[in-house]
């Protein structure tokens, strides 16, 4: 189950999601909504699944390869890893839930105890820091 969950958070691929709905409109069954799967919307691959003898998965499985097209690869970070960016030259982070906020300050805090044992460096301490901070915006 674990493996599942950890196979589950990986950043999804544009690419991935768009070959698989791709091949999906070729052969119906057995990987009728396979993507929605990929994607983390098991409700939906179930759905397509269901109704794998009829034309709908096929004609929806092509539409959803040219909508992956189509978007851009910000929206579908957005929609589908949850990682948001309003400039386009910064590195991705994942959006922080309310609740997370308190794991990012007790990270501080411990990265604070390790900059007053020795073990972090000034700078190495302040680039950590605004990591963290860099989150929760």
């Amino acid at each position: 189950m674990q493996q599942l969950e950890k196979l589950l958070s990986h950043p999804k691929s544009r690419k991935v999601a768009m070959v698989i709905a791709l091949l999906s409109t070729i052969v119906p069954w057995p990987i009728a909504g396979v993507h929605k799967f990929y994607l983390g919307q098991p409700v939906w691959g179930v759905i397509y699944l269901l109704l794998w003898n009829t034309p709908i998965p096929s004609i929806a499985c092509a539409i959803d390869a040219v909508w992956y097209f189509v978007q851009g690869e910000e929206q579908f970070n957005a929609q589908f890893n949850g990682l948001v960016s309003s400039d386009p030259h910064t590195i991705y982070t994942k959006q922080i839930e309310p609740l997370q906020v308190n794991v990012i300050s007790d990270g501080l805090r411990e990265l604070d105890k390790l900059r007053k044992e020795g073990l972090v460096s000034e700078y190495e301490f302040e680039q950590k820091r605004r990591n963290l901070l860099d989150r929760i915006k």
